[in-house]
């Protein structure tokens, strides 16, 4: 998932009024910004955007910097609306290609190095400006051993092997070092892992001995090796398992966890509505797009999970049914307030959904926006003790009056949970 680059106040714009040699050296100059930064390892990451080419479905383009078999080469990461393809290139041959992407097919390149940020963007004429500034403070990477955040960091090691398969490390010298244009992924996976510690100490889970744990919709694998690696070094039989619809990114990962005979962890090609474990004791899925949150949820209900964790996206199915009620509609009568609105009472009604069935539910933002949009998680822990009949059927009226109030005829989950 590529996560949002926060945008400094930019100087030095060569305006669109420049004459037209600077505006013609605005591109050759952003070549050589990147190429020095290469040169003296201060590349970060460079983001392609408003595509402009003919090929279908394709968004943007994210290069970041890998070393692989002791070469340097730069990883493209060509996003398209519905997947994600990566090839590697050396030096030479990802800047030759980048220049004849610049401009042709990209209108707009941001290049972030440790230093500052660059931003090269082409007009409708195809006229290049150029625009310089200093990197704020949250786009640069982070220290490992920097003492403020040593805190942050304590629950994983950065020093672990697989990191370097997964593109979230390389060496230096000899060493494992953060990729830079990492630090923001980085944050997000030890912050996961601190929200699922204290989950599982919640739940019971951190007296057992074993700890059976699906990831939906795993991807490139960050959080499910991470929580492979901390419960394991907790002293924990852990039985961790990717699914993931896409068979590449399996292929990649089981790989990566059969090189460094990690027992316990597996990644198979599977689908949230058709794959059944023998055993779940917690059920991740972040980034589950709309109603594939609520089959999610609704896989561990039925699998008797103590822990859920969701980050939902795309609330694609509520919004079209509600029906604005008169005291709100000069507050909804925008559009991106009504989005928010439907966001709100989905998962709002989701974790009451969640309580109802007898667990402690909380909705809440799992990280800063400036990492990532898709920042909300719902995190339930089924209770030790079941719920009463009057408060299941208190919880079931609020639902009926929320539904009623904004005119709602159907919530999936509610429907699989009837079903």
């Amino acid at each position: 998932m590529l996560t949002h680059l926060a945008l400094p106040m930019f100087t030095n714009l060569i305006p669109d009024s420049a004459p037209p040699v600077a505006k013609a050296d605005a591109k050759q100059r952003f070549e050589r910004l990147l190429e020095t930064a290469l040169a003296n390892s201060s590349f970060a990451k460079l983001l392609l955007s408003k595509y402009v080419g003919a090929e279908a479905g394709l968004d943007r383009l994210t290069v970041r910097e890998v070393l692989l078999r002791g070469e340097r080469q730069l990883s493209f990461l060509w996003r398209y609306q519905t997947r994600d393809i990566t090839k590697n290139y050396p030096l030479p041959e990802a800047l030759a290609l980048l220049s004849e992407l610049l401009g042709a097919q990209f209108h707009s390149a941001h290049l972030q190095t440790l230093s500052g940020e660059v931003q090269l963007v082409f007009s409708r004429k195809g006229r290049p400006s150029l625009r310089m500034g200093k990197a704020p403070a949250a786009a640069l990477p982070v220290a490992v051993d920097a003492g403020h955040d040593k805190e942050k960091l304590r629950y994983l090691e950065l020093s672990r092997p697989f990191w370097l398969d997964l593109g979230v490390t390389h060496l230096v010298r000899g060493e494992a070092a953060l990729v830079p244009a990492m630090s923001r992924k980085w944050k997000q996976i030890n912050k996961f892992i601190e929200i699922f510690s204290a989950a599982l100490k919640s739940s019971g889970l951190n007296e057992s001995p074993d700890v059976h744990v699906a990831d939906f919709g795993s991807g490139k694998g960050y959080l499910t090796f991470a929580m492979h690696d901390w419960l394991r070094a907790q002293g924990k039989r852990a039985e961790v398992t990717g699914v993931e619809l896409r068979d590449d990114l399996v292929r990649l990962c089981g790989a990566a966890a059969a090189k460094h005979q990690m027992a316990g962890l597996r990644f198979d090609q599977g689908d949230v509505r058709s794959y059944t474990p023998l055993r779940l004791d917690v059920m991740i899925a972040l980034h589950a797009c709309d109603i594939a949150t609520d089959y999610a949820i609704h896989f561990g209900l039925r699998a008797g999970a103590k822990v859920i964790m969701c980050s939902p996206c795309c609330h694609k199915q509520v919004r079209p049914q509600m029906q604005t009620p008169p005291l709100l509609r000069p507050l909804l009568q925008h559009g991106i307030h009504l989005g928010q609105e439907a966001e709100m009472v989905t998962d709002g009604l989701r974790a009451l959904l969640l309580e109802a069935e007898g667990y402690d539910t909380q909705v809440f933002e799992f990280v800063a926006l400036e990492h990532t949009s898709k920042n909300k998680m719902i995190l339930a822990v089924k209770r030790a003790q079941p719920l009463s009949a009057e408060r299941r059927a208190e919880l079931q009226a609020q639902i009926a009056e929320i539904k009623r109030f904004y005119g709602i005829r159907e919530q999936e989950l509610q429907t699989l949970l009837a079903a």
